[in-house]
């Protein structure tokens, strides 16, 4: 385990690979540009050094000699607050749905372009940085809409017949954004707050998938998130703020 930055106010960053030759190529990159990282060589020792110091970001591999990075991606999303980016070898369309569909908020195949890496890391940041300013600098953080209550802080759903449900971070932050501007419609880029997204990017459209499950929105005929075909998504409900 090493850090590679000295400036305490830095984002941290744990890194999440058994290969030592590219977990040194991954952390010699993110550490030029101001990055602190930590290398952890399997999923168990992650989940431990996560429970005690929460990262900014991790940086995960699939392939672990002790197990499959999903599980490690699962259990970050229900036990801790961070940002989660895949990196790995696995190139299969399942395996990318998966992963958002857990929660992560980005999926690399390698090889990867070091800077490519570099410009992810920075996006996820700046998305979790609005979204945490914004619960800061907002005092009405709980909305109520349809017989639903979102808080915003807690990161929860409360359903019309009283169940709560979890959300990840990248969940909570999606869903505040839309019900911040209920009945108008919002671009993939204004939902993921980044000018300039690969239009063959599907993650806004898996998130949105995982919300109306969790909403219980009929995916055929969703009744809450709307899509505008070739424009975006809709919120269509009156919220109130609290």
């Amino acid at each position: 385990m090493t850090m590679n930055a000295t400036d305490t106010g830095s984002p941290v960053i744990f890194v999440l690979e058994d290969e030592p030759d590219i977990a040194r190529l991954i952390c010699s990159n993110l550490a030029e540009y101001g990055f602190r990282c930590e290398h952890l060589r399997t999923g168990r020792d992650l989940l431990v050094r996560a429970r005690a110091t929460t990262p900014d970001l991790c940086i995960v591999d699939l392939g672990l000699p002790d197990m499959d990075g999903m599980q490690v991606v699962r259990q970050l999303q229900e036990g801790t607050p961070c940002a989660v980016l895949i990196l790995t070898g696995r190139n299969d369309v399942t395996d990318r749905v998966l992963g958002l569909e857990l929660g992560a908020d980005d999926y690399i195949v390698k090889p990867f372009e070091p800077r490519e890496l570099v410009a992810r890391v920075r996006s996820i940041l700046r998305r979790y940085q609005r979204s945490a300013t914004a619960e800061v600098t907002t005092e009405r953080n709980i909305a109520s809409f349809s017989g639903w209550i979102f808080d915003g802080n807690r990161h929860t759903l409360t359903a019309p017949d009283g169940r709560e449900i979890g959300l990840s971070a990248a969940e909570a932050g999606l869903l505040a954004t839309l019900l911040r501007r209920p009945n108008k419609i919002l671009s993939r880029e204004q939902l993921l707050g980044e000018r300039d997204v690969d239009p063959f990017d599907r993650s806004i459209d898996v998130r949105i998938s995982r919300l109306r499950r969790k909403l219980d929105d009929d995916p055929q005929n969703p009744k809450l998130i709307k899509t505008v075909y070739g424009a975006g998504y809709l919120f269509a409900a009156q919220v109130s703020w609290q």
